[in-house]
């Protein structure tokens, strides 16, 4: 429900802070009090278009803030989700309308878009009055709320759920026709690139492994030859090994003459005899470590080749011709199997499409009955609204060709004000204030079942007054045992059977301002009073004043 709205430098108000309850709350004051600017400056929070003649003159900006208190399942609970916004406790729409025509929102202290809240707005309050251009009035909401009438929400989600189960199928069997249709007209490519692939047989990194076998093999082959040249001086049957080992002998059985001379000379040369036997083993491991087969080389240079003209060939990387052979592959594949798998996919579509035409058919005669039921529900109540000429029907037509999420039915709240006039559409047949008598009607016969936690009509009971206007405050109090209602009105009979009275009232000589304030049981009295005599209050009307708020209560 609205817990409170606050309003800054709107139009007449300067300040206003009000709490609001739940129950039936009316707003009564005389004429130019200000009652339509505090719905102009709610119906502002609630996503309304802005316009700078609302702020009030001499201030650079105006602002409304309205406070919803609203269960945990409520759908703008969901709606706060969607946005990303915080949804666990209040809901606070903010709207800032500056003079100078700009205007800024705010959800939950968040800056947001009017659409949003225009969209959270439908979600937690309907605003009803002769001149309504919102909620029951409009058509396209019709068939939504005659479904919660008849409690078939939950058939029509799962008619929908239907309903896209079909059309999926649907679209999978259009998209699996032109692909097969596709792959037909290339059946021959496909068969001869898909061999070809086959038979070359890529694997994934396949490209990456053989550059770097043939880089490294490649290395290898530059320094073989001078590994091998090194060898041969080193195996050379006149390779300085041989000869130092020669003279190393010689001069070891001479130094035994002259060790002095000698010594020296041979140890040096035993040094480089190790020396040697050192490079020796290391071109011998050299040569073991660049071993290579040249046919090996060349096999991995042809498969490098082959894979890469193929990349070419195809158009794609070599990474991704495993991936295209499977493709084509599968491709072969639907082409073969094609017409099986296309019987197949074209009977669930049939299936499917009999499963929702079933299911709309049987909604489709519920809805018919709950047509009836609401029908007769709202023609129960005109009477006593000084409707009892008039009458209300929900016009119903089916269309099994136009099969929609919601079924292939449509619904229009149609309405006939006298007896051999044409009945049509309550927006166009009724006038202002049997519009307004014939839109309480219909919530009264909805109830709380399709409707927002809180309800504003606007004055719906003009040009009406004793028993019809008590019949208005009746129902108005029905309705406010489910939601939240606000009403304004001039109509004493509706005022008495408030919860809640608020007294609208313009003050100040040089600038104006509109106060609202909220009244016990004497000022309600004396309030009722006026509403009942005019200016000058009666004893006469004080005591029918009184008799009205003793009778509601009573009741």
């Amino acid at each position: 429900m609205l817990a409170s709205l606050s309003i800054r430098d709107i139009v007449l108000i300067e300040r206003l802070d009000l709490d609001l309850s739940d129950g039936l709350s009316v707003l009564t004051g005389e004429t130019g009090a200000g009652k339509s600017i505090l719905l102009d400056a709610l119906s502002l929070a609630l996503g309304a278009r802005g316009d700078a003649g609302l702020v009030r003159a001499g201030q650079s900006q105006g602002q409304v803030t309205a406070v919803f208190d609203i269960p945990a399942g409520h759908p703008a609970r969901q709606v706060l989700r969607d946005n990303e916004l915080e949804d666990d406790g209040d809901i606070i729409l903010r709207r800032v309308q500056t003079a100078d025509g700009r205007t800024r929102v705010f959800v939950n202290d968040r800056p947001s878009s009017v659409a949003l809240m225009r969209r959270l707005g439908a979600e937690l309050v309907e605003i009803h009055g002769q001149h309504d251009d919102r909620a029951l009035v409009d058509q396209a909401a019709h068939l939504l709320l005659l479904d919660a009438f008849g409690g078939l929400v939950g058939e029509v989600q799962s008619l929908g759920r239907i309903h896209a189960a079909w059309r999926k199928a649907e679209h999978e069997l259009s998209a699996h026709r032109a692909k097969i249709e596709e792959a037909a007209r290339e059946a021959d490519y496909l068969r001869a690139s898909s061999e070809e692939l086959s038979e070359l047989d890529p694997q994934p990194g396949e490209e990456e492994d053989l550059a770097i076998r043939r880089t490294n093999m490649q290395k290898a082959e530059k320094i073989a030859v001078e590994i091998a040249d090194t060898q041969e001086v080193l195996s050379d049957p006149n390779a300085p090994m041989s000869q130092l080992a020669g003279l190393m002998r010689r001069l070891e059985r001479k130094s035994q003459d002259e060790p002095e001379l000698l010594s020296g000379i041979v140890s040096a040369l035993d040094e480089a005899m190790i020396a040697l036997d050192a490079v020796q083993a290391g071109v011998d491991e050299a040569q073991r470590a660049a071993e290579f087969d040249p046919h090996d080389l060349e096999a991995t240079e042809e498969r490098l080749f082959a894979l890469r003209a193929a990349s070419r060939k195809f158009g794609v990387s070599v990474d991704d011709l495993p991936e295209l052979r499977d493709r084509m592959v599968s491709d072969l594949a639907d082409i073969d199997a094609g017409e099986e798998r296309l019987a197949a996919m074209e009977k669930a579509v049939a299936e499917a499409e009999a499963e929702y035409d079933a299911t709309a058919s049987v909604l489709s005669e519920k809805r018919k009955a709950a047509a009836d039921a609401l029908s007769n529900a709202v023609m129960a109540e005109l009477p006593a609204l000084k409707l009892d000429r008039a009458r209300f029907f929900v016009h119903f037509e089916s269309d099994g060709s136009n099969r929609a999420a919601d079924g292939i039915d449509s619904a229009e709240f149609w309405v006939q004000t006298n007896p051999g006039t044409n009945g049509g559409p309550m927006m166009k047949v009724a006038s202002g204030g049997e519009l307004s008598r014939f839109l309480l009607a219909l919530k009264v016969a909805l109830a709380d079942r399709g409707s927002a936690p809180t309800l504003v009509f606007d004055e719906i009971d003009t040009g009406v007054g004793g028993a019809v206007a008590d019949a208005i405050g009746a129902r108005l109090a029905r309705l406010a045992e489910n939601v939240q209602v606000l009403s304004v009105t001039h109509a004493p009979q509706v005022a008495a059977q408030a919860k809640h009275h608020f007294l609208i009232a313009k003050s100040g000589e040089d600038r104006m301002a509109t106060s609202v304030s909220l009244m016990e049981r004497r000022e309600r009295s004396e309030e009722i009073a006026r509403m009942l005599s005019g200016a000058s209050v009666t004893d006469e009307a004080r005591a029918a004043a009184e008799k009205l708020l003793h009778a509601t209560q009573a009741g």
